[in-house]
C-alpha cells in the first residue's frame, strides 16, 4: 500500500502528504474487489461494527457495495462519497481533515470543491505502485472507518 498506510494505524496522526500522487492503474477486477470486501468485512464483524462498504473502480464507478446488518441508512450515501473522493484525488480523505484547521484557504478549498469529504474512512487501493480503485467505509466513527478500510486496503499486499 506504500505511503498511503505508513504512519495511518495511529488515527490522531495527520498522514503525510504525498509529493506526487500515483497514476491510476488498470480498474479493479471483481476478484479483487471481491477480496478487498471479505477483508474489510471481516474486520468490521469482528468488532461488532455495522457498517457499508463501497468500492470502486480507477474509473471513479461503483464496483461493489454491501451494507451489513443493521448499518444505518446514511452510511450507503457516505461510504460512496469517501470511496469517490479517494479514487478522484487519489489520497485518503483523512488527508482532507487538515483543510478545516488550516485556516480560511482549506474552508475554501472545501466549499468549492464538494467531492472533497473531510473525513477518514476513503482509501485509494494501490497495486504496482498505481491507483487501481478505493475503498470507502461509513457507519462508525471515523477511525472505526479507517480502521475497516485498511484491513481491506491491505488485503491486495503481495
Amino acid at each position: 500500500m506504500g505511503d498511503y498506510l505508513k504512519g495511518m494505524t495511529d488515527t490522531t496522526q495527520t498522514p503525510p502528504a504525498p509529493s506526487r500522487h500515483p497514476a491510476y492503474g488498470p480498474p479493479l477486477s471483481l476478484d479483487k474487489a471481491r477480496r478487498v470486501l471479505a477483508a474489510a468485512e471481516a474486520e468490521a464483524n469482528a468488532n461488532g461494527w455495522p457498517v457499508v462498504i463501497s468500492l470502486f473502480d480507477s474509473g471513479g464507478n461503483l464496483k461493489l457495495l454491501q451494507r451489513l446488518d443493521n448499518a444505518n441508512h446514511g452510511a450507503v450515501a457516505l461510504s460512496q462519497r469517501k470511496a469517490h473522493a479517494a479514487i478522484l484525488f487519489r489520497a485518503p480523505t483523512q488527508a482532507f481533515e487538515a483543510l478545516l484547521t488550516s485556516g480560511p484557504e482549506g474552508l475554501r478549498m472545501l466549499t468549492m470543491a464538494p467531492e472533497l469529504l473531510p473525513l477518514a474512512g476513503g482509501l485509494p487501493l494501490l497495486e504496482q505502485g498505481q491507483v487501481i480503485g478505493s475503498i470507502g467505509v461509513s457507519g462508525m466513527q471515523p477511525h472505526q472507518d479507517a480502521q475497516v478500510a485498511r484491513a481491506g486496503a491491505r488485503s491486495l499486499d503481495p
